[in-house]
């Protein structure tokens, strides 16, 4: 069945997730894209997509007829047409509600203050329900909203885990999910390594998916905090699960050790690691600072992947995030190393509708992003 997802942020990025995903993804325009699937997807495990629909056939009205009339109907419209604004949007919402008053309907419409309504609107409206909907309009296509992400549960996974650092980079659940993503769909119950564990946030997702998890860090401390947070997760499990993707165990193996000569313990499915990004920044580094950053990240980065390509079999998956520097001119500078890495047992994956460039994740000014490059063993 076909799908459309609502891409969030980062749009490239999201456009990748679900190519590894899902594989066929056909881009609709910046913020749409649609793409197969047997069934319906779980929205919670896409940290890319905000919100996942399914198309409506046929002329709307008869679509709004088959809703019922026993209860107040909530009603909401994102509209991502070519030139459309909050005043058009809020305008098809009111025609619409004047069609089902005349059916007989009792209407409330939530209001635009954009033409798309953001993804905390839509779940905090629950307009995905029987009597609670939204409908996206693109063009003249109409699409029903079935799942929107729960930025609550977000929030939660970040800010509630007892053991956070700022100095070392606050990597976010979203991303965490997508570089876990972006290795493909593997059998739940895989074993997920993160060699640069930090406080555990891709371990933590990796939990949530239904993986067992594996992680170290040279840090002892970045050690404590991955068991601490970890166990913070066990122990609310139930509220969080509520929220997020099930699973059986909360099974980890979580241990002190360099990323460049650690022997970890078989076996190893996917990896997914946000790697070293060099000392924190607070403005562009000078030439000179950059290049010593540069030297010591490449150096760290390769010496870790040829630690791992020994230990790991033809196939296997390997996402990292490595850093990129923002320069004076806003564009930002990247290792470009990647005839080193094929150069040791890796083949560079790539995608449809997207190139290598267009994986960087970043806010705005950020002064060190990431660039995500997506790796499968030779």
């Amino acid at each position: 069945m076909r799908y459309l997802a609502v891409l969030g942020r980062q749009p490239k990025i999201s456009l990748a997730e679900l190519e590894a995903l899902f594989g066929d993804v056909i881009p609709l325009s910046d913020e749409l894209a649609e793409f197969e699937s047997d069934k319906l997807p779980d929205v919670k495990r896409l940290g890319g997509t905000q919100k996942i629909a399914t198309k409506i056939d046929g002329p709307i009205q008869g679509f709004l007829r088959t809703l019922p009339k026993t209860n107040k109907i909530t009603l909401g419209v994102s509209d991502y047409s070519k030139g459309a604004t909050a005043f058009k949007a809020q305008g098809e919402a009111l025609k619409l509600k004047r069609f089902l008053i005349k059916n007989g309907q009792s209407v409330r419409v939530v209001p635009n203050k954009e033409p798309a309504l953001s993804s905390a609107t839509s779940f905090h409206n629950k307009l995905w329900s029987e009597n609670k909907l939204e409908l996206i309009k693109f063009g003249k296509r109409y699409y029903r909203v079935l799942q929107v992400q729960n930025i609550d549960a977000y929030v939660e996974r970040d800010q509630a885990r007892p053991a956070r650092d700022a100095k070392v980079g606050m990597l976010p659940p979203k991303l965490a999910q997508i570089l876990i993503n972006l290795c493909g769909n593997l059998p739940k119950e895989s074993y997920l390594l993160d060699p640069f564990c930090g406080t555990g946030v891709v371990l933590q997702e990796g939990l949530l998916m239904g993986y067992q998890v594996k992680g170290s860090d040279l840090s002892e401390r970045m050690i404590e905090y991955t068991k601490k947070n970890l166990v913070w997760l066990s122990q609310n499990k139930s509220r969080i699960l509520e929220q997020s993707q099930t699973v059986e165990t909360f099974e980890h193996d979580i241990v002190q050790g360099d990323a460049m000569n650690h022997e970890w313990q078989q076996p190893i499915d996917l990896v997914a690691c946000e790697t070293y990004l060099g000392p924190p920044m607070s403005m562009p580094p000078t030439e000179i600072k950059l290049k010593t950053a540069k030297q010591e990240c490449k150096g760290i980065i390769l010496g870790f992947l040829k630690n791992l390509a020994r230990q790991t079999k033809v196939g296997t998956p390997v996402v990292i995030a490595v850093p990129a520097w923002l320069r004076p001119n806003g564009e930002y500078e990247r290792l470009n190393f990647l005839d080193e890495i094929e150069n040791l047992s890796y083949n560079v994956e790539s995608f449809r509708n997207l190139g290598q460039r267009d994986l960087l994740y970043h806010r705005e000014k950020q002064i060190v992003a990431r660039e995500i490059i997506v790796l499968r063993k030779k």
